[in-house]
Parts: C-alpha cells; sequence; structure tokens
C-alpha cells in the first residue's frame, strides 16, 4: 500500500512548501466516496438504505458508531445503521474534512470528519456535531464497497481522564 496525500520527499522539504496537488482517488473510488456522503445525509434524517447500500455483503464487514459496540457482518451492521437513524432527524451534511487517504489497488482506506447539523434524539432544537470518521472500502468487481466504518465524536483533544466512566456500569 501506498499513502496518498502526505507524502514529501527530500527533494520537497528543500525547495519549500508543496505545491503539487496529492493524486487522487480512483474516479469510481470518488464516486463511492460521494454516496457515502449522500448516505450520511440521509441517515440524518432517519434513512439507513444509503448506508446499508454501500457496505459489501460479507460476514467480516464491521461498523462502529458513537450508540454502541462494534457490529459484525451484515446483520449486525444493519441494525446499528437502523439504530443511528433513530437518532437525527431534519439534518444535513455541513462539510466533509477529508484528512488522509491510504491505499492502492483493491483497499483504500479514508480518514475525513463529517460536519453536520441536525436534530438529535428528542431535542426540538438543531445541534451542529462532528465525526472523525475513518472509512475502508475495497473493489467488488467494478463496484467499490464499504467493509469498515467508525465515527465518533472526538474531534477535540480530550484528557486521561475522559477515558474513564462517568457512572458506574
Amino acid at each position: 500500500m501506498t499513502w496518498i496525500g502526505l507524502t514529501i520527499t527530500a527533494a520537497a522539504l528543500l525547495a519549500g512548501p508543496a505545491t503539487a496537488k496529492p493524486p487522487g482517488l480512483p474516479p469510481a473510488l470518488e464516486k463511492a466516496v460521494t454516496e457515502s456522503h449522500e448516505a450520511l445525509r440521509r441517515i440524518l434524517n432517519g434513512d439507513p438504505s444509503g448506508y446499508a447500500a454501500l457496505f459489501a455483503d460479507r460476514d467480516d464487514i464491521t461498523l462502529g458508531n458513537p450508540f454502541g459496540p462494534f457490529g459484525k457482518g451484515p446483520a449486525e451492521v444493519r441494525a446499528r445503521l437502523a439504530n443511528a437513524a433513530t437518532k437525527y432527524h431534519d439534518g444535513s451534511v455541513t462539510s466533509v474534512d477529508r484528512i488522509a487517504v491510504y491505499g492502492g489497488g483493491e483497499t483504500w482506506v479514508l480518514v475525513e470528519v463529517e460536519h453536520g447539523h441536525a436534530r438529535l434524539g428528542n431535542s426540538p432544537d438543531f445541534a451542529d456535531f462532528a465525526a472523525r470518521v475513518t472509512s475502508v472500502y475495497q473493489r467488488q468487481g467494478q463496484a467499490w464497497r464499504l467493509v469498515h466504518r467508525h465515527a465518533d465524536p472526538i474531534t477535540s483533544p480530550r484528557g486521561a481522564e475522559s477515558l474513564l466512566p462517568t457512572s458506574p456500569p
């Protein structure tokens, strides 16, 4: 695998700030990533079907989101997606920051921060929020499918105490 986006050669360091744009994703993969951002918009409106359609139909797919443990396999992933969709209402994607891209060939990994605006839970008020996201795509025939997605709300520094439970189990 190669690391795209942050590779710096010695010559580039000596020449000063980089001006060349890193190579992009294969067009079909970029399309799948765009579809994942549309799937995010849909889930922020209570519809998990966009993400469900993007995941590979394999027993080893995984999904981690802020609402519970990892799901593994199609049934658990779809259940985690359905649960997440119940948490959002009237939402929109406000932006997506691509942090890094790794990979080549049949497997690519994207690291992004997704920003949204929605009603969360039972709140009548809108909230802005962000999630750090790692998505792993693999090519299946001519299509790119998610095999892993992990999203969590940790987008700013936290102290060690943040790992401690806030209440007894």
